[in-house]
Order: structure tokens, then C-alpha cells, then sequence
């Protein structure tokens, strides 16, 4: 027993290394004109430190946060609820359509109802993404059922949202939750994908934003009335010959010629196609991770999901840490209020959602320039935790996500 140390000395030890831990944690330091805060504690951590196992696959771990009251939703299940009026016709006119040729539309036969928009082509990345700007709130109707009935995609819309085809997401490759920079325009999220019907759209955004990108007001004729009924010609005649008329119930006149015992009733859309709605969140951390990282262009999505990693093991160790950094990206509360974001659109900045987290992370290297690259890639996650050795394993972990889903 002689050898050993007093029980004294090793209170003593202990009351050292706990008072050194306090003191060095939330440091905030600012340098040159870089935007700088530790996100959390600096290397000495009072916590084991994380699991050497292999990380789960990214496109299988799906995130999870406690869910938000929306008064838009609870106001749906209410009693709120539109009947969709699906559109048979989609006209695109040379111009603005008069007030007295919208009347003379509304009186063909067989229409029961008309409705004119704005429309208009943005692009991004050079490649062209057609759009109908809309009002939410009067659009409902025009849509599927379940998307009519999904208070969250009216919402998105409301906030100066992008509402995509399902198609049209596939086709270009975009990802839920992601931000687009419109070509000489402002940058987009997509806030949520569903089958629109709508022949030749890519996908809807609000009437307000549709006027700041320069849309043509007036100018996209939608008539509903009996499947099969509205006749091409009628239509022609009062919007012109240059006019673009698709018929979108064209498959139901198809069978209806074929097989008309088997029609699905005049009023209800075919039954054979898709109506899966996706709203608001990136359904696996891959998602999210790569949906946050268009937040910051330049920024690999790799180097998110290895901070995410290393921080809490994607959600499964969310703190408090010993500084008390909180959530699946470890932030302290102060530079939280500074850089947290709203990612999915819910109306909070969650510490604790992956949803709010990720894209704040996103956000946090942003501002201290990690987008360029090289050497400032480096001081921005350093800037996350001063440690070099931090860096150099976030580093390690990106450069082996980049391989395992090249």
C-alpha cells in the first residue's frame, strides 16, 4: 500500500483536471475577419470517447426529432378540407389571358370550372425547370387529393418554398430538403415532392415568388369538368393557334374508347396513378447530409456526415457533453443562436433535431468559409473544435464516406 498515492493527492488530481476541463470549455475566439466560435468543447473532453466500430450505412439510419405542433395541420384535422377539382385541360397562351376570354372559358361545354396562373422557366445550374406560380390557398383544388389534403406543402409553398414533381425530382436528381441557386435568381429549397398531373410542370411556387422572378402573369389556363368531355378545339379557338393546349385526362379518353365499363368515375383521377406526397424531411441521414450541405456551395456533404459522426455518432449520443454542447452536432447554446437555421420548415430552430442541426453545421462552416476549400476547409473545422487532431480525423472519416457511396 505504501507505493500507492494518498487518497488526498487523488482527490486533488481529479479536482485539477475537472477544474482545467470547465475552464477551457466555450471558448470564443476571433481571428483576422473570420466569423469564429467553438460549436462545443475544445479536445479535453469529459466524455468516453466515440465507438471505434464501423458507422452504420448513412442511407439506412434514418434521423428522428420530436415532432412540432402545426396549426395548419391541426386545423386539417379539424374539419378543413378541399375537394380536389383535377385538371383536365393545361393551356399555356401567348399572352396574358383577358378577363372576358377566362369568363368565355369557364362557359365551354362540359367545363364545370377555369382557373388562369402565372408560369414561367427558371434555371438552374443552366438546365430549365418549368413552373406555375400559384396562389396556395386558392390552388388546393387542382391538385391530387392527398396533396389537396397535405397542409404542409401549402405551407412550404406560402413561405417562398419550391414544391416539385415527383418526376421532375427524379429526372434532374434533386434531393428533399435541398437548396437550389437559381441562375441570376434567389436559392430555393425544395420542400416537398408529389405527382403533380400536370403534364410539361416541373413543379410550383407561390404567386408572390413567381412575380419577383419575372414570371408571365396571366398566362396558364387549367379547366376541369367530365373526363373526356372538354374539346381541344373549343379551347383553341378562344386562346389562339400559337396556344399550347395539352389534355390531361388524354389517357382516360384512350380508355374510355377501349374499355368503357372500366372508366373510374368522371369526377376522381385515375386510379393507377402514384399519389405518395414527401414533405419537408430527407427520409436518411445521407439525405440530410447532402440536402445541408447545398447550403453551403463547395462543401463536400462528406464533411457533415463525418463531423456528424465524430460529434454524436449520427444522433445516437446528443449530449449535454461536459460544456454543454447539445444535440446531434454538438453546438453550444450561444453560437446556436447565432448560426441555428430552420431546416425543415417547421417553424423552430431545434438544437436537438438532426433536421435544424445538420444544415445549422452547414451554416456554421459556411460562415467560416469551408465552401473554398483547401486550407479553409481545415480552419472552419477547426474553428467547430480547436483541435488539429479533429480536423485531421474528420478529414479521414469524410475521405472514406466519399469512397464507401462514390
Amino acid at each position: 500500500m505504501s507505493g500507492l498515492p494518498s487518497f488526498r493527492a487523488v482527490m486533488l488530481m481529479v479536482i485539477a483536471v475537472l477544474a482545467a476541463t470547465v475552464a477551457a470549455g466555450g471558448v470564443v475566439v476571433l481571428v483576422s475577419d473570420d466569423v469564429v466560435g467553438s460549436t462545443r468543447e475544445p479536445p479535453v473532453r469529459g466524455k468516453p470517447s466515440p465507438s471505434q466500430s464501423p458507422a452504420p450505412r448513412l442511407d439506412q439510419l434514418v434521423p428522428t426529432a420530436a415532432p412540432v405542433k402545426d396549426p395548419v395541420r391541426d386545423l386539417a384535422r379539424a374539419g378543413h378540407k378541399v375537394t380536389a377539382t383535377p385538371p383536365r385541360v393545361l393551356a399555356i397562351a401567348p399572352g396574358t389571358v383577358p378577363k372576358q376570354t377566362r369568363f368565355r372559358l369557364g362557359e365551354l361545354a362540359s367545363v364545370r370550372k377555369a382557373t388562369v396562373v402565372d408560369a414561367g422557366a427558371v434555371k438552374v445550374s443552366g438546365t430549365s425547370i418549368n413552373l406555375l406560380a400559384v396562389d396556395p390557398a386558392d390552388f388546393r383544388s387542382w391538385t391530387p387529393q392527398p396533396i389537396a389534403d397535405q397542409p404542409a406543402v401549402w405551407q412550404a409553398l406560402a413561405r417562398g418554398e419550391l414544391v416539385t414533381d415527383a418526376a421532375a425530382m427524379r429526372k434532374f436528381g434533386m434531393i428533399l430538403g435541398a437548396m437550389y441557386q437559381v441562375d441570376g435568381g434567389p436559392r430555393l429549397r425544395v420542400a416537398a415532392s408529389a405527382p403533380l398531373g400536370l403534364h410539361g410542370v416541373d413543379g410550383l411556387v407561390s404567386a408572390d415568388l413567381g412575380r419577383r422572378l419575372g414570371f408571365a402573369q396571366g398566362v396558364a389556363v387549367l379547366l376541369h369538368g367530365k373526363a373526356g368531355k372538354i374539346r381541344e378545339s373549343g379551347v383553341r379557338q378562344l386562346l389562339g393557334k400559337s396556344a399550347q393546349i395539352v389534355m390531361l385526362d388524354a389517357s382516360a379518353r384512350t380508355a374510355k374508347q377501349r374499355q368503357p365499363v372500366q372508366q373510374p368515375s368522371q369526377d376522381q383521377p385515375a386510379q393507377d396513378q402514384p399519389q405518395q406526397v414527401t414533405v419537408g424531411r430527407p427520409g436518411s441521414y445521407l439525405e440530410l447530409y447532402k440536402a445541408s450541405a447545398t447550403r453551403c456551395p463547395g462543401l463536400s456533404w462528406t464533411v457533415l456526415a463525418a463531423i456528424g459522426q465524430v460529434e454524436s455518432s449520427h444522433g445516437r449520443n446528443n449530449g449535454p457533453s461536459s460544456a454543454g454542447a447539445l444535440g446531434p452536432m454538438q453546438f453550444m447554446p450561444a453560437t446556436w443562436k447565432h448560426y441555428g437555421v430552420d431546416g425543415d420548415g417547421d417553424g423552430k430552430k431545434d438544437i436537438w433535431s438532426p433536421y435544424d442541426a445538420v444544415p445549422g453545421a452547414a451554416n456554421y462552416l459556411c460562415a467560416n468559409k469551408a465552401g473554398q476549400g483547401g486550407e479553409r476547409l481545415r480552419k472552419a473545422i477547426w474553428f467547430y473544435n480547436h483541435s488539429w487532431d479533429y480536423v485531421n480525423k474528420v478529414m479521414g472519416i469524410a475521405e472514406a464516406y466519399a469512397r464507401t457511396y462514390a
